[in-house]
């Protein structure tokens, strides 16, 4: 059973890092567009270049579980890498369950509201010209934590499997 909770996980966390791929080819044609029209055109878009902004935003903070699941996030490498397996184990069910999840779901929570307010007021850019929906990029934040927590889970149930002796989808490098 952890097997197939582990596998479901996994996957949701690949398929939010084929999501911030996505967002990062339409990040690049978006710049792409707004240089060629301010240069050649001399046309200057606010949408454009708040929309820069709203997709690298969402590209990173729904990149951040697939970082979290493919072992590429930020940690004391230096000292982990030089513990046994079983200890590498241990810290990262303890660090899941003390450190990632609780900040997560703490931040996660509070994120709804702050969306909420955003979608209840009718927030825009405050620029003239700039993008309407504000609530929508607000909305990523809270979802993130929670996709974040939910690849942390998947990390906790790896670990835990690799502690059982079953150690089979772990990579370090996934491919998309």
């Amino acid at each position: 059973m952890l097997i197939q909770a582990e596998r479901a996980l996994n996957r949701f966390s690949d398929m939010l890092g084929f999501v911030s791929a996505i967002l990062f080819l339409l990040m690049l044609i978006n710049v792409f567009i707004d240089v060629v029209m301010r240069y050649a055109f001399n046309d200057v878009s606010i949408a454009m270049q708040e929309m820069e902004w709203h997709l690298f935003a969402a590209m990173f903070m729904l990149g951040v579980p697939y970082t979290l699941r493919a072992e590429g996030h930020v940690r004391v490498d230096l000292i982990f890498e030089r513990v046994s397996e079983k200890a590498q184990a241990w810290t990262d069910i303890f660090g899941c369950l003390l450190l990632l999840m609780p900040f997560c779901l703490l931040v996660g929570y509070y994120g709804i509201d702050f969306a909420y307010e955003a979608f209840d007021l009718g927030e825009t850019s405050g620029d003239p010209g700039g993008l309407s929906h504000r609530w929508i990029i607000k909305a990523v934040i809270p979802f993130a934590f929670f996709s974040t927590a939910i690849a942390g889970l998947g990390l906790l149930v790896t670990r835990i499997n690799e502690l059982r002796g079953i150690k089979h989808e772990h990579n370090k490098q996934v491919a998309l």
